[in-house]
């Protein structure tokens, strides 16, 4: 590296492209324009999904079912998931499942499933539980706790470092 490359490519003030300046400045005549054709009009921008008069992408892909924007997004936590990370007598909360990264992101309800075994006796709060889940924290001697109408908090904001 020499000492003319430190700075190669930096442009703190940059000067901006006079157009229309006459044939000696490179941007005379159509400014840059080129000839006929919308793009030579004032105002007018290039939509970003156009595709020079071509039938659009989202135009030309078939669509499948139905998307419910309203429907409540679910979280799930397998009884198994909660036998390797809680200890017996720990209540089991929102924050604590979020704390152990097991339900992670944003959701509006949190569901427990019945998939591996719990032998643990434990406190599960959820908005809800499968039937065999609820059985499986019974003979455990468990309890299971149904939230009625409280939201998880969202998830923290990460930290970024300049």
């Amino acid at each position: 590296m020499n000492l003319n490359e430190v700075n190669r490519g930096i442009h703190k003030n940059k000067k901006r492209k006079r157009v229309g300046r006459g044939p000696g400045s490179g941007h005379g005549k159509t400014s840059g324009r080129g000839h006929k054709g919308q793009g030579q009009l004032a105002g007018w921008t290039l939509s970003p999904v156009f595709e020079g008069g071509a039938t659009p992408i989202i135009r030309r892909i078939p669509k499948r079912g139905f998307n419910n924007k309203f429907a409540k997004t679910i979280a799930v936590v397998n009884v198994g998931d909660l036998e390797k990370v809680y200890q017996s007598g720990d209540e089991v909360t929102l924050d604590s499942l979020r704390e152990k990264d097991l339900a992670k992101g944003r959701y509006d309800e949190l569901k427990v499933l019945a998939r591996g075994e719990l032998t643990k006796k434990l406190k599960i709060s959820a908005h809800r539980f499968s039937t065999q889940a609820l059985e499986k924290i019974k003979q455990a001697g468990g309890e299971a706790v149904v939230l009625e109408g409280k939201k998880p908090a969202p998830p923290p904001k990460k930290k970024t470092t300049k």
